[in-house]
């Protein structure tokens, strides 16, 4: 076992609006200690180098990859998972619109797909189809295609927006 995970840390943070204390190994990323700690699963420990976009979470307000960031580094911050955004009814239409475009297939890329087309969303102008394929480009589908994903998330950004309907 190297130090990095022989070593503690004490954090504190807040997940999915709830107050967290926690002693975790120093090495620890920060989508392990969500699945593992605090049986969160939403967030997909993949390919753990940032790349494929299953471990998306949210940590005050931006979009990271889990996989990334060390449980550690999240001492003091505010972090959302999927599972959250889903209790607080933040990402509902983009649930139901996934649905209804068929934008999921096996759903192993769905929860990181969804928290990182909240965040593009979030920012409230209604984003062109190239804007959502950019801003989704680092979450990778294996399944689906994205074709129905970018519709399921243009219709709910119009929506929103007050133009059409999820």
């Amino acid at each position: 076992m190297t130090q990095a995970f022989r070593d503690k840390v004490d954090i504190s943070l807040t997940v999915n609006g709830e107050p967290v204390e926690a002693r975790v190994p120093a090495g620890q990323h920060l989508v392990d200690f969500l699945r593992m700690e605090l049986a969160l699963t939403g967030a997909h420990a993949s390919c753990e180098h940032g790349v494929c976009g299953a471990c998306t979470i949210r940590v005050d307000g931006q979009a990271v990859r889990g996989c990334l960031m060390l449980a550690a580094q999240a001492d003091g911050t505010e972090v959302w998972t999927v599972e959250g955004l889903t209790d607080v009814g933040t990402i509902s239409d983009l649930q139901d619109a996934f649905v209804a475009r068929n934008a999921l297939q096996c759903g192993f890329c769905t929860p990181g797909m969804l928290v990182a087309a909240e965040e593009l969303l979030s920012r409230g102008a209604v984003p062109s189809r190239a804007d959502i394929r950019e801003h989704l480009s680092g979450n990778y589908c294996r399944c689906t295609g994205y074709e129905s994903i970018v519709d399921a998330v243009e219709s709910v950004a119009q929506a929103r927006a007050g133009k059409g309907r999820a």
